[in-house]
């Protein structure tokens, strides 16, 4: 059986879709970062990272949303989360997760800029920064990247439940969603699929 290592509020949260979408077996154990169990030694052994998500399988453990989303992908291939057949279309799904990786950073300056700075006027302006990156970034999903009606056309793909938490991200961002009518609108129906339903409710638990 899989088992994914979570946090609610983080990325991980693409993955439980994805999982609850796959019809594979699977297990959550939380994560709580607020009390630093990410650097537990226990977790450690686990992802030496610190971070969540990752997921134990049979083979190994593999870290980073991407590579865990195509895995279950791969693994459920009866779900159809990923264009398997088609070396082309499987890439540009492979591209625009990629991509969805460097806004995820853009979000992190917010939270987290202590990553990347420690004086405290560094990283307020870090701060300052994300309301106009995540926009600009925003503004190129919708205008060269999002097919309709779902991330890469007709079918429901691994690139929605990512998106689907980048766009969750945004007000916390400083960012109306509804400057994006085409997220906007993909997030709402989003929230109407099942699978998404029960990822919330863990989530939000």
């Amino acid at each position: 059986m899989l088992t994914l290592y979570y946090a609610p509020g983080t990325c991980a949260l693409a993955n439980l879709i994805a999982l609850e979408e796959s019809g594979l077996a699977f297990e959550v154990k939380k994560i709580s970062l607020r009390d630093g169990e990410q650097r537990s030694p226990d977790y450690l052994k686990i992802n030496r990272k610190g971070r969540v998500p990752a997921l134990v399988t049979d083979y190994g453990v593999l870290t980073e949303t991407p590579a865990i989303l195509t895995y279950i992908a791969q693994s459920a291939p009866a779900a159809k989360l990923a264009p398997l057949d088609d070396a082309f279309e499987f890439a540009r799904l492979q591209s625009f997760n990629s991509y969805i990786s460097t806004v995820h950073v853009n979000h992190a300056h917010r939270p987290r800029g202590s990553r990347w700075a420690d004086e405290p006027a560094a990283i307020e302006a870090m701060k300052a920064k994300v309301p106009e990156n995540m926009a600009d970034c925003f503004t190129l999903i919708e205008q060269t990247m999002f097919e309709g009606p779902w991330v890469m056309g007709e079918a429901y793909s691994l690139a929605d439940p990512y998106l689907f938490v980048m766009t969750d991200w945004l007000p916390s961002d400083g960012v109306d969603p509804a400057r994006f009518e085409k997220a906007s609108d993909h997030h709402a129906r989003m929230l109407q699929r099942p699978a998404v339903q029960r990822a919330l409710a863990y989530d939000r638990a």
